[in-house]
């Protein structure tokens, strides 16, 4: 059986110059600086688009291209902030993983306690207060459980999705090219 290459889907940028890629408010080298917001926005949001196995090529179009190559200086800083923007969702996501977990053990002592107060109050069944408190303590048993299991079944996939996406594009192949209408290697 062979195996299957995942798709390479092409994200083109075009900028004035080249310090518009990066955040002006950064004070570190072009390679370690953070990408401009509204950049970083058009590369995610593109890149959220196509299958999270894909792989990139992302052409920067620059009006005012640079005297020197500016490409690996852009490949470079574009892989070390989506290397970056993925520890950083890594940790969310393991940040997130330990909150469901005390919040499953929570939840589950709470449901615990609910159920034997609930079968205490199950002998009483012509009281009809304490057929309401019965009922209260079975619903709110199982409300605590609501949160865990958000997280557990819903909550996770989005944030792996995006560190998956942020890994790909930092391994993504980055050519910049004069705005002149030029074509990017093959």
């Amino acid at each position: 059986m062979r195996k299957r290459h995942s798709p390479i889907h092409q994200i083109e940028l075009h900028i004035g110059q080249l310090a518009e890629l990066f955040n002006s408010m950064d004070p570190s080298p072009f390679h370690h600086r953070d990408l401009d917001r509204d950049a970083e926005e058009f590369l995610e949001s593109w890149a959220l688009e196509f299958p999270r196995d894909s792989h990139f090529r992302i052409l920067v179009h620059i009006d005012n291209m640079p005297e020197q190559d500016p490409t690996p200086l852009v490949a470079q800083a574009v892989s070390n902030y989506f290397a970056y923007k993925s520890t950083l969702a890594k940790r969310d996501l393991r940040g997130l993983l330990m909150v469901g977990r005390t919040s499953l053990v929570i939840g589950l002592g709470f449901l615990a306690l609910c159920l034997v107060g609930a079968d205490l109050l199950s002998t009483a069944q012509s009281n009809t207060f304490l057929r309401l408190l019965n009922q209260s303590l079975l619903i709110g048993g199982w409300v605590a459980m609501w949160r865990p299991l958000q997280i557990f079944l819903y909550d996770w996939w989005p944030v792996e999705r995006k560190r998956r996406i942020y890994r790909n594009l930092g391994h993504a192949n980055v050519h910049v090219l004069p705005a002149n209408g030029l074509r990017a290697p093959p």
